[in-house]
Protein backbone atom coordinates (compact mmCIF):
# COMPACT_ATOMS: atom_id res chain seq x y z
CA UNK A 1 0.00 0.00 0.00
CA UNK A 2 1.48 3.13 -1.20
CA UNK A 3 -0.98 6.08 0.06
CA UNK A 4 1.24 9.10 0.89
CA UNK A 5 3.36 8.88 -2.32
CA UNK A 6 6.05 11.93 -2.24
CA UNK A 7 4.16 14.69 -0.82
CA UNK A 8 1.38 13.73 1.30
CA UNK A 9 -1.97 11.99 0.50
CA UNK A 10 -4.16 14.31 -2.36
CA UNK A 11 -6.98 13.81 -5.09
CA UNK A 12 -9.74 15.31 -6.37
CA UNK A 13 -12.45 15.94 -3.77
CA UNK A 14 -14.79 13.37 -4.34
CA UNK A 15 -13.22 11.24 -6.72
CA UNK A 16 -10.51 9.51 -4.95
CA UNK A 17 -10.07 11.92 -2.09
CA UNK A 18 -13.26 11.69 -0.34
CA UNK A 19 -14.51 12.68 3.47
CA UNK A 20 -14.48 9.08 4.53
CA UNK A 21 -11.16 8.20 3.14
CA UNK A 22 -9.50 11.37 5.39
CA UNK A 23 -11.53 10.27 8.50
CA UNK A 24 -9.09 6.55 7.85
CA UNK A 25 -5.82 8.40 7.49
CA UNK A 26 -6.71 10.50 11.01
CA UNK A 27 -7.61 7.43 12.67
CA UNK A 28 -4.87 5.31 11.32
CA UNK A 29 -2.50 7.88 12.19
CA UNK A 30 -3.95 8.77 15.09
CA UNK A 31 -4.13 5.03 16.41
CA UNK A 32 -0.42 4.68 15.39
CA UNK A 33 0.95 7.82 16.60
CA UNK A 34 -1.05 7.62 20.08
CA UNK A 35 -0.47 11.35 20.77
CA UNK A 36 -2.66 12.66 23.67
CA UNK A 37 -2.72 15.63 21.44
CA UNK A 38 -2.77 16.73 17.90
CA UNK A 39 -2.74 20.14 15.99
CA UNK A 40 -4.90 20.50 12.98
CA UNK A 41 -4.64 23.08 9.94
CA UNK A 42 -5.41 23.84 6.65
CA UNK A 43 -5.13 25.85 3.40
CA UNK A 44 -7.85 28.02 2.18
CA UNK A 45 -9.13 25.44 -0.28
CA UNK A 46 -13.01 25.65 -0.30
CA UNK A 47 -13.55 21.82 0.87
CA UNK A 48 -10.75 22.71 3.44
CA UNK A 49 -12.95 23.13 6.43
CA UNK A 50 -14.95 19.96 5.80
CA UNK A 51 -12.30 17.82 5.72
CA UNK A 52 -10.50 19.46 8.87
CA UNK A 53 -14.17 18.90 10.44
CA UNK A 54 -13.81 14.87 9.48
CA UNK A 55 -10.55 14.95 10.76
CA UNK A 56 -10.99 16.67 13.34
CA UNK A 57 -13.97 14.56 14.86
CA UNK A 58 -12.33 11.24 13.69
CA UNK A 59 -9.43 12.40 16.17
CA UNK A 60 -11.39 13.35 18.55
CA UNK A 61 -13.41 9.59 18.33
CA UNK A 62 -9.75 7.37 19.41
CA UNK A 63 -9.40 9.97 22.20
CA UNK A 64 -6.89 12.73 21.20
CA UNK A 65 -8.02 16.45 21.93
CA UNK A 66 -7.18 18.70 19.20
CA UNK A 67 -5.85 22.09 18.75
CA UNK A 68 -8.04 23.50 15.75
CA UNK A 69 -5.52 26.26 14.18
CA UNK A 70 -7.39 27.53 11.35
CA UNK A 71 -5.73 28.31 7.83
CA UNK A 72 -2.24 28.44 8.20
CA UNK A 73 0.99 27.70 6.12
CA UNK A 74 2.03 24.64 6.30
CA UNK A 75 5.50 25.84 7.88
CA UNK A 76 3.50 27.32 10.38
CA UNK A 77 1.50 24.36 11.38
CA UNK A 78 5.63 23.11 11.44
CA UNK A 79 6.59 25.77 13.52
CA UNK A 80 3.30 24.92 16.21
CA UNK A 81 4.34 21.32 16.19
CA UNK A 82 7.94 21.86 17.38
CA UNK A 83 6.77 24.65 19.70
CA UNK A 84 4.58 22.46 21.25
CA UNK A 85 5.87 18.81 20.98
CA UNK A 86 2.86 17.46 19.17
CA UNK A 87 2.01 16.37 16.06
CA UNK A 88 0.22 17.69 13.19
CA UNK A 89 -2.10 17.39 10.72
CA UNK A 90 -2.58 19.75 7.87
CA UNK A 91 -5.36 19.67 4.80
CA UNK A 92 -3.89 21.05 1.88
CA UNK A 93 -2.97 19.97 -1.84
CA UNK A 94 0.21 22.45 -2.17
CA UNK A 95 0.12 23.73 -5.59
CA UNK A 96 -2.43 21.82 -7.12
CA UNK A 97 -5.31 23.07 -8.88
CA UNK A 98 -8.62 23.76 -6.75
CA UNK A 99 -9.95 20.52 -7.14
CA UNK A 100 -7.65 19.20 -5.42
CA UNK A 101 -7.07 18.75 -1.60
CA UNK A 102 -5.38 16.32 0.30
CA UNK A 103 -3.47 15.36 3.66
CA UNK A 104 -0.03 16.11 5.37
CA UNK A 105 1.44 14.76 8.56
CA UNK A 106 3.75 16.41 10.74
CA UNK A 107 5.95 14.79 13.67
CA UNK A 108 6.09 16.87 16.97
CA UNK A 109 9.26 17.91 16.27
CA UNK A 110 7.48 19.84 13.07
CA UNK A 111 9.32 17.56 10.44
CA UNK A 112 6.77 15.47 8.21
CA UNK A 113 7.46 12.26 8.70
CA UNK A 114 10.04 10.10 7.46
CA UNK A 115 9.01 6.88 5.08
CA UNK A 116 9.01 4.26 8.23
CA UNK A 117 6.34 6.04 9.89
CA UNK A 118 4.51 6.96 7.02
CA UNK A 119 4.33 3.06 6.45
CA UNK A 120 3.50 2.11 9.95
CA UNK A 121 0.52 4.59 8.99
CA UNK A 122 -0.46 2.76 5.92
CA UNK A 123 -0.43 -0.40 7.50
CA UNK A 124 -2.97 0.78 10.02
CA UNK A 125 -4.78 2.07 7.07
CA UNK A 126 -4.86 -1.56 5.84
CA UNK A 127 -6.29 -3.40 8.90
CA UNK A 128 -9.51 -1.30 8.49
CA UNK A 129 -10.37 -1.76 11.94
CA UNK A 130 -10.59 2.32 12.71
CA UNK A 131 -11.25 1.52 16.79
CA UNK A 132 -12.73 4.13 18.89
CA UNK A 133 -13.24 5.16 22.41
CA UNK A 134 -15.94 5.31 24.72
CA UNK A 135 -17.89 8.21 25.58
CA UNK A 136 -15.98 9.37 28.69
CA UNK A 137 -12.90 9.45 26.91
CA UNK A 138 -13.19 11.60 23.61
CA UNK A 139 -10.74 13.61 22.78
CA UNK A 140 -11.63 17.81 23.34
CA UNK A 141 -11.38 20.28 20.41
CA UNK A 142 -10.22 23.89 20.88
CA UNK A 143 -9.56 27.13 18.88
CA UNK A 144 -6.04 28.30 18.50
CA UNK A 145 -6.26 31.86 17.32
CA UNK A 146 -2.67 33.28 17.81
CA UNK A 147 -0.87 30.17 15.55
CA UNK A 148 -0.21 32.29 12.82
CA UNK A 149 1.67 35.68 15.00
CA UNK A 150 3.51 32.77 16.90
CA UNK A 151 4.96 31.91 13.41
CA UNK A 152 5.77 35.30 12.28
CA UNK A 153 7.31 36.42 15.11
CA UNK A 154 9.61 33.19 15.23
CA UNK A 155 10.27 34.05 11.82
CA UNK A 156 10.99 37.25 12.69
CA UNK A 157 13.38 36.28 16.08
CA UNK A 158 15.37 33.54 14.14
CA UNK A 159 16.51 36.33 10.94
CA UNK A 160 17.36 38.73 14.18
CA UNK A 161 18.94 36.02 15.50
CA UNK A 162 21.00 35.44 12.24
CA UNK A 163 21.70 39.42 12.12
CA UNK A 164 19.47 39.65 8.81
CA UNK A 165 16.69 41.10 9.99
CA UNK A 166 18.38 44.71 10.66
CA UNK A 167 20.18 43.79 7.34
CA UNK A 168 16.91 43.27 5.22
CA UNK A 169 15.34 46.58 7.44
CA UNK A 170 18.37 48.74 6.50
CA UNK A 171 18.42 48.50 2.66
CA UNK A 172 14.53 50.29 2.58
CA UNK A 173 12.92 47.46 -0.14
CA UNK A 174 10.28 47.06 -1.63
CA UNK A 175 8.27 44.02 -1.80
CA UNK A 176 5.55 42.94 -4.62
CA UNK A 177 3.73 40.27 -3.05
CA UNK A 178 1.66 37.81 -5.05
CA UNK A 179 0.08 34.44 -2.29
CA UNK A 180 -2.23 33.33 -4.32
CA UNK A 181 -5.37 33.42 -2.39
CA UNK A 182 -3.70 31.18 -0.48
CA UNK A 183 -2.93 30.08 3.07
CA UNK A 184 0.11 32.98 3.22
CA UNK A 185 -2.12 35.43 2.41
CA UNK A 186 -2.39 35.44 6.73
CA UNK A 187 1.09 35.46 7.29
CA UNK A 188 3.46 37.05 4.94
CA UNK A 189 2.17 40.56 4.57
CA UNK A 190 2.75 41.13 7.78
CA UNK A 191 6.34 39.33 7.72
CA UNK A 192 7.49 41.19 5.46
CA UNK A 193 6.15 44.65 6.48
CA UNK A 194 7.72 43.33 9.85
CA UNK A 195 11.02 42.87 8.21
CA UNK A 196 11.36 46.87 7.59
CA UNK A 197 10.10 46.39 3.61
CA UNK A 198 7.09 48.23 1.57
CA UNK A 199 4.91 45.81 1.23
CA UNK A 200 2.17 45.86 -1.99
CA UNK A 201 0.30 42.76 -2.58
CA UNK A 202 -1.69 41.31 -5.61
CA UNK A 203 -4.21 38.02 -5.04
CA UNK A 204 -3.67 38.53 -1.19
CA UNK A 205 -7.26 37.73 -0.22
CA UNK A 206 -7.67 34.03 0.79
CA UNK A 207 -10.21 32.74 -1.18
CA UNK A 208 -10.25 28.43 -2.03
CA UNK A 209 -11.87 29.43 -5.73
CA UNK A 210 -8.44 30.90 -6.50
CA UNK A 211 -9.95 33.66 -9.03
CA UNK A 212 -6.73 35.47 -9.49
CA UNK A 213 -4.34 32.35 -10.33
CA UNK A 214 -3.86 28.58 -9.83
CA UNK A 215 -1.98 27.94 -6.91
CA UNK A 216 1.16 26.80 -8.79
CA UNK A 217 3.67 29.62 -8.93
CA UNK A 218 4.95 28.72 -12.47
CA UNK A 219 5.63 31.87 -14.43
CA UNK A 220 2.53 31.28 -16.66
CA UNK A 221 0.40 32.30 -14.16
CA UNK A 222 2.33 35.65 -12.30
CA UNK A 223 1.79 38.01 -15.30
CA UNK A 224 -0.40 40.39 -12.53
CA UNK A 225 2.38 40.04 -10.17
CA UNK A 226 4.95 40.96 -12.95
CA UNK A 227 2.98 43.66 -13.68
CA UNK A 228 2.72 44.80 -10.17
CA UNK A 229 6.11 45.21 -9.57
CA UNK A 230 6.64 47.16 -13.19
CA UNK A 231 4.29 49.54 -11.78
CA UNK A 232 5.43 49.87 -8.01
CA UNK A 233 8.91 50.11 -8.82
CA UNK A 234 9.56 47.16 -6.68
CA UNK A 235 12.85 45.60 -6.06
CA UNK A 236 11.90 41.79 -6.01
CA UNK A 237 8.32 40.34 -6.63
CA UNK A 238 7.63 37.05 -4.75
CA UNK A 239 4.62 34.44 -4.75
CA UNK A 240 3.88 31.47 -2.78
CA UNK A 241 2.02 28.50 -3.39
CA UNK A 242 -1.19 27.28 -1.67
CA UNK A 243 0.26 26.12 1.62
CA UNK A 244 3.05 28.97 1.13
CA UNK A 245 5.76 26.37 1.48
CA UNK A 246 7.37 27.80 -1.50
CA UNK A 247 8.48 30.60 -2.94
CA UNK A 248 9.43 32.08 -6.36
CA UNK A 249 10.47 35.24 -7.87
CA UNK A 250 10.42 37.88 -10.29
CA UNK A 251 13.01 40.67 -10.50
CA UNK A 252 12.97 44.48 -10.34
CA UNK A 253 12.59 44.66 -13.89
CA UNK A 254 9.28 42.47 -13.71
CA UNK A 255 10.78 39.13 -15.56
CA UNK A 256 10.43 35.82 -13.94
CA UNK A 257 13.20 34.37 -12.07
CA UNK A 258 13.44 30.63 -12.22
CA UNK A 259 13.29 28.95 -9.46
CA UNK A 260 16.32 26.67 -10.63
CA UNK A 261 18.30 30.65 -10.80
CA UNK A 262 17.19 31.35 -7.61
CA UNK A 263 17.95 28.47 -5.49
CA UNK A 264 21.37 28.16 -7.31
CA UNK A 265 22.00 31.92 -5.63
CA UNK A 266 20.91 30.79 -2.20
CA UNK A 267 23.07 27.53 -2.18
CA UNK A 268 25.97 29.50 -3.51
CA UNK A 269 26.15 31.69 -0.13
CA UNK A 270 25.53 28.81 1.74
CA UNK A 271 27.49 25.90 0.79
CA UNK A 272 31.46 25.58 1.77
CA UNK A 273 34.22 22.55 1.14
CA UNK A 274 32.83 19.56 2.34
CA UNK A 275 29.18 20.17 2.64
CA UNK A 276 26.46 17.82 1.88
CA UNK A 277 23.69 19.36 -0.98
CA UNK A 278 20.62 17.36 -1.23
CA UNK A 279 18.26 17.89 -4.40
CA UNK A 280 16.05 15.89 -6.64
CA UNK A 281 16.72 14.15 -9.84
CA UNK A 282 15.68 16.74 -11.62
CA UNK A 283 18.03 19.02 -10.15
CA UNK A 284 19.27 21.73 -12.54
CA UNK A 285 23.37 21.45 -14.16
CA UNK A 286 23.89 25.05 -12.32
CA UNK A 287 22.86 23.66 -8.99
CA UNK A 288 25.50 21.02 -9.75
CA UNK A 289 28.14 23.62 -10.95
CA UNK A 290 27.45 25.81 -7.89
CA UNK A 291 28.39 22.65 -5.74
CA UNK A 292 31.45 21.43 -7.34
CA UNK A 293 32.81 24.94 -7.28
CA UNK A 294 32.09 25.18 -3.44
CA UNK A 295 33.70 21.75 -2.89
CA UNK A 296 30.62 19.85 -1.57
CA UNK A 297 29.02 17.26 -2.54
CA UNK A 298 25.65 16.46 -3.97
CA UNK A 299 23.42 13.68 -3.07
CA UNK A 300 20.35 13.14 -4.92
CA UNK A 301 16.69 11.63 -4.05
CA UNK A 302 13.93 10.49 -6.18
CA UNK A 303 11.71 13.64 -5.88
CA UNK A 304 9.60 14.86 -3.26
CA UNK A 305 9.85 16.19 0.03
CA UNK A 306 9.65 12.88 1.94
CA UNK A 307 12.63 11.54 -0.04
CA UNK A 308 14.40 14.87 0.56
CA UNK A 309 13.57 15.02 4.38
CA UNK A 310 15.20 11.25 4.64
CA UNK A 311 18.42 11.76 3.05
CA UNK A 312 18.73 15.20 4.83
CA UNK A 313 18.16 13.36 7.79
CA UNK A 314 20.47 10.45 7.19
CA UNK A 315 23.19 12.62 6.24
CA UNK A 316 22.79 14.74 9.59
CA UNK A 317 22.76 11.29 11.63
CA UNK A 318 26.33 10.81 10.35
CA UNK A 319 27.77 14.08 11.02
CA UNK A 320 27.36 15.66 7.99
CA UNK A 321 26.81 19.07 7.31
CA UNK A 322 23.92 19.95 5.02
CA UNK A 323 23.14 23.36 5.09
CA UNK A 324 20.94 23.90 2.17
CA UNK A 325 18.82 21.39 -0.09
CA UNK A 326 15.58 21.22 -1.29
CA UNK A 327 14.17 21.92 -5.47
CA UNK A 328 14.16 24.28 -7.63
CA UNK A 329 10.26 24.58 -7.62
CA UNK A 330 10.82 27.43 -4.75
CA UNK A 331 10.77 24.74 -2.14
CA UNK A 332 14.04 25.38 -0.14
CA UNK A 333 15.18 23.82 3.38
CA UNK A 334 17.67 25.60 5.59
CA UNK A 335 18.23 22.96 7.79
CA UNK A 336 19.57 24.30 10.74
CA UNK A 337 16.68 26.03 10.69
CA UNK A 338 14.12 23.44 10.24
CA UNK A 339 14.20 20.53 7.92
CA UNK A 340 10.94 22.13 6.29
CA UNK A 341 10.25 24.05 3.16
CA UNK A 342 9.16 27.69 4.45
CA UNK A 343 8.18 29.98 1.87
CA UNK A 344 8.74 32.97 3.79
CA UNK A 345 11.65 32.19 5.39
CA UNK A 346 13.13 31.38 1.86
CA UNK A 347 12.19 34.67 0.65
CA UNK A 348 13.29 36.56 3.52
CA UNK A 349 17.31 34.99 2.75
CA UNK A 350 16.58 36.23 -1.09
CA UNK A 351 15.61 39.88 0.30
CA UNK A 352 19.13 39.44 2.34
CA UNK A 353 20.99 38.67 -1.01
CA UNK A 354 19.14 41.83 -2.32
CA UNK A 355 20.80 44.24 0.07
CA UNK A 356 24.34 43.84 -1.72
CA UNK A 357 22.64 43.16 -5.38
CA UNK A 358 19.63 43.76 -7.65
CA UNK A 359 17.58 40.74 -8.36
CA UNK A 360 18.31 40.81 -12.27
CA UNK A 361 22.49 40.57 -11.19
CA UNK A 362 21.47 37.68 -8.76
CA UNK A 363 19.49 35.78 -11.36
CA UNK A 364 21.84 36.58 -14.62
CA UNK A 365 24.63 34.99 -12.63
CA UNK A 366 22.55 31.89 -12.93
CA UNK A 367 20.88 32.06 -15.82
CA UNK A 368 23.14 29.90 -18.27
CA UNK A 369 20.33 27.37 -18.74
CA UNK A 370 17.25 26.80 -20.04
CA UNK A 371 14.64 24.60 -19.09
CA UNK A 372 11.79 23.14 -20.66
CA UNK A 373 8.96 21.22 -19.28
CA UNK A 374 5.84 19.28 -20.33
CA UNK A 375 3.16 16.47 -19.15
CA UNK A 376 1.44 13.97 -20.62
CA UNK A 377 -2.29 13.57 -18.90
CA UNK A 378 -3.37 9.87 -18.37
CA UNK A 379 -6.56 8.11 -17.55
CA UNK A 380 -5.68 5.51 -16.01
CA UNK A 381 -2.58 3.31 -14.67
CA UNK A 382 -2.17 1.19 -17.28
CA UNK A 383 -1.82 4.01 -19.73
CA UNK A 384 0.48 5.15 -17.43
CA UNK A 385 2.59 2.06 -17.78
CA UNK A 386 2.40 2.41 -21.20
CA UNK A 387 3.85 5.82 -21.13
CA UNK A 388 6.68 5.35 -19.04
CA UNK A 389 7.74 1.83 -21.14
CA UNK A 390 7.62 3.79 -24.34
CA UNK A 391 10.15 6.21 -22.30
CA UNK A 392 12.53 3.53 -21.15
CA UNK A 393 12.84 2.00 -24.28
CA UNK A 394 13.53 5.38 -25.73
CA UNK A 395 16.25 5.13 -22.74
CA UNK A 396 17.88 2.15 -23.76
CA UNK A 397 18.62 3.25 -26.78
CA UNK A 398 19.80 6.76 -26.51
CA UNK A 399 23.40 7.85 -26.26
CA UNK A 400 23.23 9.38 -22.99
CA UNK A 401 23.80 8.60 -19.38
CA UNK A 402 21.17 6.91 -17.64
CA UNK A 403 19.78 7.45 -13.89
CA UNK A 404 16.53 5.60 -12.53
CA UNK A 405 16.52 6.74 -9.34
CA UNK A 406 12.84 8.44 -9.95
CA UNK A 407 11.94 7.80 -13.68
CA UNK A 408 14.30 8.04 -16.66
CA UNK A 409 16.89 10.87 -16.55
CA UNK A 410 19.37 11.34 -19.44
CA UNK A 411 22.52 12.99 -19.26
CA UNK A 412 23.96 14.17 -22.42
CA UNK A 413 26.90 16.12 -21.37
CA UNK A 414 25.23 19.35 -23.09
CA UNK A 415 22.10 18.87 -21.82
CA UNK A 416 19.66 17.01 -20.08
CA UNK A 417 15.78 15.16 -20.32
CA UNK A 418 13.56 13.51 -17.38
CA UNK A 419 10.63 11.21 -17.57
CA UNK A 420 8.87 10.05 -14.24
CA UNK A 421 4.88 10.06 -13.23
CA UNK A 422 3.58 12.78 -11.11
CA UNK A 423 3.25 11.53 -7.46
CA UNK A 424 0.06 13.93 -7.00
CA UNK A 425 -2.13 13.98 -10.30
CA UNK A 426 -2.53 11.76 -12.75
CA UNK A 427 0.33 13.04 -14.90
CA UNK A 428 3.65 11.63 -16.68
CA UNK A 429 5.61 14.82 -16.31
CA UNK A 430 9.07 15.61 -18.59
CA UNK A 431 11.85 18.07 -18.30
CA UNK A 432 15.04 19.17 -20.15
CA UNK A 433 17.67 21.86 -19.65
CA UNK A 434 20.63 22.84 -21.99
CA UNK A 435 22.56 26.02 -22.39
CA UNK A 436 20.53 26.95 -25.45
CA UNK A 437 16.87 27.86 -25.91
CA UNK A 438 16.46 24.86 -29.06
CA UNK A 439 18.44 22.49 -27.45
CA UNK A 440 16.76 21.71 -24.64
CA UNK A 441 13.69 22.25 -26.81
CA UNK A 442 14.45 19.34 -29.03
CA UNK A 443 15.69 17.02 -26.05
CA UNK A 444 11.64 17.57 -24.78
CA UNK A 445 10.28 17.39 -28.25
CA UNK A 446 12.22 14.04 -29.13
CA UNK A 447 11.24 12.26 -26.30
CA UNK A 448 7.89 13.64 -25.88
CA UNK A 449 7.25 12.35 -29.47
CA UNK A 450 9.12 8.67 -28.56
CA UNK A 451 6.07 8.81 -25.81
CA UNK A 452 3.29 10.58 -27.20
CA UNK A 453 3.58 7.40 -30.97
CA UNK A 454 4.17 4.68 -28.28
CA UNK A 455 2.54 4.90 -25.49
Amino acid sequence: MDVFGSSGVRGVVGDGLTPAFVGRIASAAGETLGAETVALARDTRTTGRMLADVAAGTLASIGADVDRLGVLPTPGVQAYADRHGVPAVMITASHNPPAYNGVKLIGDDGVEFPKPTLERIEDRLSEGDEGGVGYASVGRSRSVTDADDAYVRELLDTLEAEGRRDRIAGADLTVALDPGHGAGCLTSPGFFRELGCRVVTVNAQPDGHFPGRDPEPLAANLSDLRRLVRASDADVGIAHDGDADRAIFVDEEGRHVDGEASFAALAAAELDAGDAFVSAVNVSQRLVDVVETAGAEVALTPIGSTHLITRIRELRSSGRSVPIAGEGNGGVFFPEFRIARDGAYTAARVLDLLVDRPASEIAADYGEYVTRRRNLEYGDPEECEAMLSAAESYAQWADAELTTIDGYRLDYGDGWVLVRPSGTEPLVRLYAEARQDDRAEALLEAIYEAIANDA
